[in-house]
C-alpha cells in the first residue's frame, strides 16, 4: 500500500530502489507516527472535520496501535511502503472511511518531519543523559586522582607536570562545549512542522496550534515552506552534536590507549574488559577503547555526509532527503553504547601513581626550576638558560613538589565551578 496510489502498480525494481531500508528504520518511527496521528486527529475534531463518534474511535485504534508498537509485535511488510501507510492500513480495516479520513490536509512530507522532529527530541535527551553520566564519573575521578601527577606531552615529548586530576576534569569540561551543540539541536528539533503538509500549507482551516501544545512542542515552524526546509538542516544540526560528543570520546579513547601501552604504562584496566591475542599470551588489548575511537570517527563525519546529500537542493521536498534518515538513526544507538562503554570501564581504571619517579620524566620539571629562579628575582631569560645549561651538563636535579594555584591548574582544579557550569550548560 502506497499513501500516494492512484490505482496502477509501479516497477518491482523501481519500487525496490526507491523504498530502501525505510520499512526497517521507520519501525524506530512508529511511535512518533502514532503520536502525531493521534495529535492530528484531535486537532481535526476540534474545527469539526472529524465527529465526536470518528476520534473516539480512532483514539482506540490509534493507542492499540501503539501498544503493539511497544511491545515489539508491530511488523512493516514489504507491501507496505512505510510506516504512515500501515498505520493508515490499519485504521481503514478497522474503521473504514473514518480511517481514510486521518490524512485529510496533510501530506506524508508533514507526517514524516513531525516523526523526525518527535524522534529527535528523545534521542538527543538520550545522549544528553549518556553524557550527564559520563560527566559526573569524569568529576569523581578528578576529585580521587587530583594529587597523583602524570606526564603531561606536546608534540609527544615529555613537557610539563600534569595530573589525573586535571586530565579528567579536562574531558569533564570539555563534555559542556558538547552539552552547548545537543541544545542548540534540540532547540531546532522543538519546533512543529505539522501542517506545513506537502510544503505550502492547506486549504483547510487547521489549528496548527493546538498540534503545537499536543505534541508539546516549545513553539511551531510557522512557515510552511521553512518548515519543509528544515529537513536536511535539522539533521545537520543534530549532526554536529553527535559528531562533538564523538570528538571528545575519540580524543579520550586515544589517550587511553597510548596510557595503557608499555611504553607508557600510566593506566590499567581489569583483564576483562581487555582482549588477548590467538598467539601472544602477554597481551592485553584496549580493543574496546580501539572501538569506540573508530566508531566515533565514523560519526565525526555525519555533518561531512548530510552536507554532501542536501548541498544545492533547492527549496522544496526531494526524494534525496530519505537517504538522511539512513545515517542519522543508526548514529544515535551507535553513540549510545560509546557512552555506556567509556563509562563502564573507567570505572574499573586503575592509576598508577609513582610514574613520575622514573628517569625519563626528569626534565618534567625543568620550567617549575625555571619559575623558581624568576620568582627569586632572575629575569626569565637568563633563568631558562640557566636551567637548560644545567641540563646539558648532566647537573640538572630538581624538586619534583609542585605548587600550582592558578584556577584550572593541577592544584586549583575549580571542580565545584566546573560542575556549576555544566549544570548551568543543561538548564537551557
Amino acid at each position: 500500500m502506497k499513501l500516494w496510489d492512484k490505482g496502477f502498480s509501479t516497477d518491482k525494481k523501481i519500487d525496490i530502489f526507491t523504498v530502501g531500508n525505510d520499512r526497517e528504520l521507520d519501525l524506530i518511527l512508529a511511535k512518533y507516527d502514532v503520536i502525531g496521528n493521534l495529535a492530528h486527529a484531535k486537532m481535526l475534531h476540534k474545527i469539526g472535520l472529524l465527529t465526536s463518534e470518528e476520534i473516539k474511535n480512532l483514539e482506540v485504534e490509534l493507542n492499540a496501535i501503539l501498544k503493539t508498537i511497544e511491545s515489539g509485535e508491530f511488523t512493516i511488510e514489504d507491501s507496505f511502503e512505510d510506516v504512515h501507510s500501515k498505520v493508515e492500513y490499519l485504521l481503514t480495516e478497522k474503521l473504514g472511511d473514518t480511517g481514510k479520513k486521518i490524512h485529510t490536509s496533510r501530506s506524508r512530507n508533514d507526517q514524516v518531519l513531525v516523526d523526525i522532529h518527535l524522534y529527535l527530541k528523545d534521542a538527543l535527551t538520550e545522549i544528553n543523559e549518556g553524557v550527564d553520566d559520563l560527566f559526573d564519573l569524569l568529576i569523581k575521578l578528578a576529585e580521587r586522582y587530583k594529587n597523583v601527577l602524570l606526564p603531561g606531552y606536546t608534540h609527544l615529548q615529555v613537557a610539563m607536570p600534569s595530573s589525573f586530576g586535571l586530565w579528567f576534569s579536562a574531558y569533564a569540561e570539555t563534555l559542556i562545549d558538547d552539552i552547548y551543540f545537543l541544545k542548540a539541536a534540540y532547540k531546532v528539533a522543538d519546533q512543529n512542522p505539522l501542517g506545513s503538509a506537502a510544503g505550502y500549507g492547506s486549504s483547510f482551516p487547521i489549528d496548527r496550534d493546538e498540534t503545537t501544545k499536543l505534541l508539546n512542542f516549545e513553539t511551531l515552524k510557522y512557515n510552511s515552506v521553512a518548515a519543509q526546509m528544515g529537513r536536511g538542516k535539522l539533521e545537520k544540526s543534530v549532526s554536529f552534536g553527535l559528531s562533538s560528543v564523538a570528538a571528545t570520546l575519540a580524543k579520550m579513547s586515544m589517550d587511553i590507549c597510548l596510557y595503557m601501552s608499555q611504553n607508557f604504562n600510566f593506566i590499567s584496566f581489569p583483564d576483562e574488559l581487555t582482549t588477548g591475542s590467538s598467539i601472544m599470551p602477554h597481551k592485553k588489548n584496549p580493543d574496546v577503547f580501539e572501538l569506540i575511537r573508530g566508531k566515533c570517527n565514523k560519526l565525526q563525519a555525519l555533518p561531512i555526509e548530510f552536507t554532501m546529500i542536501t548541498n544545492n537542493l533547492p527549496s522544496g521536498y526531494h526524494r534525496d532527503l530519505q537517504l538522511l534518515k539512513e545515517g542519522l538513526i543508526p548514529s544515535f544507538s551507535t553513540l549510545k553504547s560509546c557512552l555506556e562503554m567509556l563509562t563502564y570501564s573507567l570505572q574499573n581504571i586503575k592509576v598508577r601513581e609513582d610514574i613520575v619517579e622514573e628517569d625519563k620524566y626528569l626534565y618534567l620539571f625543568s620550567v617549575e626550576e625555571v619559575n623558581k629562579l624568576v620568582q627569586n628575582g632572575t629575569p626569565f631569560r637568563d633563568a631558562y638558560k640557566i636551567v637548560g645549561k644545567n641540563i646539558n651538563d648532566g647537573n640538572f636535579n630538581p624538586d619534583k613538589a609542585v605548587n600550582h594555584t592558578h584556577k584550572g591548574s593541577l592544584g586549583n582544579l575549580c571542580l565545584d565551578e566546573i560542575v556549576a557550569k555544566f549544570k548551568r550548560a543543561n538548564s537551557f
